[in-house]
């Protein structure tokens, strides 16, 4: 019963990334953030799922190696859009 609580949790917390990923779309800042909220929650499923099939976790290991990395791209790509125009809105530059 806990484990089917913990699944709903973690499918809900996917959903709610999803929504804010695209609902909020004026601001780079809040993007990363329902990003990196959707890949924890993907962590946090397929930790669950590793746990019950008693499957090894460097899987996992290598999952967060790769969403570190995702972070600090988009990170990196945050702070040099506030360099160039000011602030993070997705209106203030010429996507072409």
């Amino acid at each position: 019963m806990m484990i089917l609580n913990m699944g709903i949790t973690i499918i809900f917390m996917f959903f709610v990334g999803n929504l804010i990923f695209v609902s909020k779309h004026k601001h780079l800042l809040i993007v990363l953030l329902s990003l990196e909220f959707i890949v924890l929650s993907i962590f946090f499923f397929m930790l669950l799922l590793f746990s019950m099939i008693e499957y090894d976790l460097y899987m996992l290991m290598v999952f967060l190696v790769f969403s570190v990395c995702e972070g600090a791209l988009g990170l990196s790509i945050l702070v040099s859009m506030i360099r160039t125009h000011g602030n993070d809105y997705f209106q203030s530059f010429n996507m072409l």
